[in-house]
């Protein structure tokens, strides 16, 4: 089982580092205005989503292995495993927002500025601090 956790995290990273930096491309794509750089911008974008997608499916899939395998039945009466599976969800709508935010650029409907891309750039960060506590803490 310690395999299937080592792989939950190191696909968990992969997810995170995408999370992390396709906010930061959306920032410097807001402010592009030619048209090489947008198009520079929606490859980078696209080749970024499809890669933290990868990891942010194999990260649900040892995750549920785990959860199958043994921490629902240990911690399904614990808070902290439904609050972190919780802020999970909200970190799988984020991801699915990025999508949307992917395909707007590509079709020249961006709707925001990059002020608004730097604050919804702090999301995943918050959302990791939580969920590694939860799971490491484990405080409730």
């Amino acid at each position: 089982m310690l395999w299937v956790k080592a792989l939950h995290v190191i696909f968990m990273v992969t997810w995170f580092a995408g999370l992390f930096y396709l906010p930061r491309l959306f920032v410097y794509h807001a402010v592009t205005t030619d048209d090489t750089g947008h198009d520079r911008f929606v490859v980078m974008e696209r080749k970024l989503y499809i890669i933290m997608t990868i990891g942010a499916v194999l990260t649900a899939v040892f995750g549920f292995w785990m959860l199958g395998a043994y921490a629902w039945a240990a911690w399904s009466q614990s808070i902290w495993l439904i609050a972190k599976l919780v802020l999970v969800a909200l970190l799988v709508i984020y991801h699915l927002a990025c999508q949307k935010i992917v395909r707007d650029f590509r079709n020249r409907k961006n709707r925001h500025g990059h002020v608004y891309y730097r604050w919804f750039n702090e999301a995943p960060a918050l959302l990791l601090i939580a969920i590694v506590l939860l799971a490491i803490v484990k405080p409730f």
